[in-house]
């Protein structure tokens, strides 16, 4: 499925993980674009997190006096991951030529043992892409409810990126967070910094400021959202992208910084905008 408005086109997967599969600017990649042919989520250009956001700690954690374990749910991850919805069935509720809503309905499972129901908006515009997620809890018991986006901007006519945030977790051989400690412990993003780092960066910043500002050689562009104190971003040595998650909650949050309980029939959303600067 394709929309478009203006310089800006998007393609999508409307049914498998809600994937977005490309997104352009004047013919160029914004967002890293997904394999023809390619179902594996982690090759895709964009996904929705929830009901939790990076990894769960060994898929254990006590919630109101209960304790789950949850199973892997990725083969080259050794800890469930980004949630369910990401890997899950999606419908398409509404489509116009600049947007799609797309909605996913969860059971309570062995994956994740709460019921919810996700709404996920794509619209374009002259400016650029607003994405809007919104989990609602149709359970009879209140669960913890994270959300973010994933997107996997295309790295070639990058030159920076800046943002603010007050924090960074450091963490293990396994990318679980380990301590809390300055912004600028692996690198100062406060002013504009180039991606070619001397090491991995997989972490979590805090108090995150709510924009990333990506200049880029056919434009700078801005990410912007609201209500989303975390952005996880992950740059790997020599890759042809890197990711800017704005993310409700912190990895394993419901081990250390557990979100408020989603009440049955409440709505929790997050919005985010990719727009020209």
């Amino acid at each position: 499925m394709r929309i478009a408005s203006g310089d800006w086109a998007l393609t999508l997967d409307p049914a498998a993980g809600g994937l977005i599969r490309a997104l352009t600017r004047r013919g160029a990649d914004i967002l890293r674009p997904m394999p023809e042919g390619s179902a594996e989520p982690l090759e895709s250009a964009c996904f929705p997190l929830a009901p939790y956001a990076n990894r769960i700690a060994h898929g254990r954690f006590d919630w109101e006096g209960e304790t789950f374990s949850l199973t892997p749910n990725h083969p080259a991850i050794a800890h469930p991951i980004h949630g369910t919805t990401w890997l899950g069935e999606w419908m398409v509720r509404d489509s116009r030529g600049d947007s799609v809503t797309l909605v996913h309905a969860h059971t309570a499972d062995a994956d994740w043992p709460w019921s919810f129901a996700l709404t996920q908006t794509l619209c374009l515009s002259a400016q650029g892409l607003t994405a809007r997620l919104a989990i609602t809890n149709t359970d009879a018991r209140a669960m913890p409810a994270g959300l973010g986006f994933h997107p996997w901007f295309a790295r070639e006519d990058v030159t920076a990126i800046s943002f603010g945030a007050k924090g960074l977790w450091l963490g293990d051989a396994e990318m679980l967070p380990t301590e809390h400690t300055a912004p600028d412990a692996l690198g100062d993003w406060s002013t504009p910094s180039p991606l070619e780092l001397p090491h991995l960066v997989d972490n979590c910043y805090t108090g995150w400021d709510g924009t990333v500002r990506i200049a880029r050689r056919d434009g700078d562009l801005v990410l912007e959202s609201a209500g989303t104190p975390y952005l996880h971003l992950f740059v790997p040595q020599g890759a042809d992208f890197f990711c800017a998650e704005p993310q409700t909650t912190m990895p394993d949050a419901v081990n250390r910084d557990a979100p408020a309980p989603l009440e049955p029939g409440a709505t929790r959303a997050l919005e985010m905008t990719i727009r020209s600067a």
